[in-house]
């Protein structure tokens, strides 16, 4: 099974990008985020005939995350987060696929820092840890993937040293990854490639991505029983190339 997260950064804007890659790699689970639609403007018909299921949260102009299942219906199982400190934003949505429960995630950015944007990170994140608590002993396999808006460490970004003062980059959310490293979750890109400088994310100025002046924000977290199936994982970076296309390229994992 092939899992794939992607944020599209606006799902109508970007859908030919989209279905020209869905065409491409066929991955089995697509995780969806920052849709920027209201439910009713989510391009359900398109992904249909394109061999996708999907289920949705939507918002207008901002957030949105959406699963989508290949030659089926992603069954949902929750709709926000437990305790979530601000529920008209639309940032999480969970489904069985397949015997595998998927959580897509579309986590706060915060910035600027300090500030409400990012003490309002800081709840989001608690309210995740909690839920991310009940999941992991889960004897069915748990992926809970999509863009974290968080760098875990300093090999996950160029020039590391200029990111000291931003809310992806602060103490208290890289401390928060490393928690849930520590409490069993494994980051499936760093457990296959320790030491490589790969990135998910480029910014749309200075020429970021000809640069490759990344980021590493986009993730995979699996449980023990999704960890002893990971097999592969990559990054989709010729996406990121394309006209009109995301500032995030798709990331994806591939479980036995």
């Amino acid at each position: 099974m092939r899992i794939a997260t992607y944020n599209v950064n606006g799902v109508n804007g970007r859908l030919p990008v989209l279905l020209e890659w869905l065409a491409a790699t066929a991955p089995d689970v697509v995780c969806l985020q920052e849709l920027k639609a209201p439910d009713e403007r989510f391009p359900a018909e398109a992904l249909e005939a394109a061999g996708y299921g999907a289920i949705w949260h939507g918002q207008k102009s901002w957030n949105g995350v959406a699963i989508l299942a290949r030659n089926a219906v992603p069954i949902e199982t929750r709709r926000g987060l437990p305790d979530d400190p601000d529920p008209t934003q639309s940032r999480y949505l969970e489904a069985a696929i397949d015997g595998v429960l998927i959580g897509c995630l579309y986590l706060p950015n915060g910035n600027p820092r300090p500030g409400p944007k990012f003490d309002y990170k800081l709840r989001w994140i608690a309210a995740f840890e909690a839920l991310a608590a009940e999941l992991l002993p889960l004897e069915q396999p748990v992926v809970l993937a999509g863009d974290y808006n968080i760098i875990p460490t300093d090999r996950d970004v160029t020039k590391p040293e200029r990111w000291t003062e931003d809310a992806l980059f602060a103490p208290e959310v890289r401390a928060a990854f490393a928690r849930l490293g520590g409490e069993g979750w494994i980051d499936a890109l760093r457990h296959l490639h320790p030491d490589e400088p790969i990135f998910t994310f480029w910014d749309y100025f200075r020429n970021a991505f000809a640069r490759d002046a990344g980021l590493r924000i986009d993730h995979h977290l699996l449980n023990a029983a999704a960890a002893s199936c990971l097999r592969s994982v990559g990054v989709d970076r010729s996406v990121r190339a394309m006209p009109k296309t995301s500032d995030h390229a798709p990331v994806w994992i591939e479980l036995a």
